[in-house]
């Protein structure tokens, strides 16, 4: 039985105790922030093996430097970072292969979509992308956790993203009125959107 003190600690707290050994302080800030994460390895579009790979390093990193991080109430940023920097490591170091299982089309069947579907539904991506990346990196956040991790309740997200329970409601709102915006600014609204 996880001890109460555990769920109510802030990032400090858990980097302090789990830095002293307590296996329950690590497990809080891995359920914590599994999903930013495993959203910033997907956002580079790396393939599952790759993307829990990167995660992998991530967390074996944190523990490597659990002792001597500067802020730790700042634990956040650092995930970020130190994934963001995993995946262009493991991007620079192979190449990246998309496998047809990870693309989820078959191209040897017959109702596989044309080549020009496949360009215009990567255009698409690659414009949404550009849109989000113009957000505010809070709004990046949100919404990548929130695209990655659909089943994350409230409480979850913001113990991950700092944010307060009733701000993520409203914040989601707004950050995906920016999307819109930025996508109709543009004047490529993708699809369906």
């Amino acid at each position: 039985m996880t001890p109460a003190w555990v769920a109510t600690a802030s990032v400090g707290e858990l980097v302090a105790a789990a830095g002293g050994g307590e296996r329950v302080a690590w497990d809080e800030l891995v359920r914590r922030h599994a999903a930013l994460v495993w959203a910033v390895a997907r956002t580079h579009r790396l393939g599952p093996a790759d993307a829990a790979d990167v995660s992998q390093t991530v967390w074996l990193r944190l523990v490597e430097n659990l002792g001597s991080l500067r802020d730790p109430d700042a634990l956040p940023g650092w995930l970020r970072t130190t994934t963001r920097n995993e995946c262009l490591r493991v991007i620079r170091r192979g190449g990246r292969e998309v496998h047809q299982a990870e693309v989820g089309t078959d191209i040897t069947s017959p109702d596989a979509p044309s080549p020009e579907h496949l360009l215009l539904a990567e255009e698409r991506d690659r414009q949404l992308w550009g849109a989000l990346r113009g957000l505010s990196r809070r709004c990046q956040d949100l919404l990548r956790v929130l695209a990655y991790s659909p089943d994350a309740g409230y409480a979850e997200i913001s113990r991950s993203l700092g944010l307060p329970v009733g701000s993520i409601g409203p914040s989601r709102a707004r950050c995906l009125a920016n999307l819109r915006r930025r996508l109709e600014q543009t004047d490529r609204l993708p699809a369906g959107g």
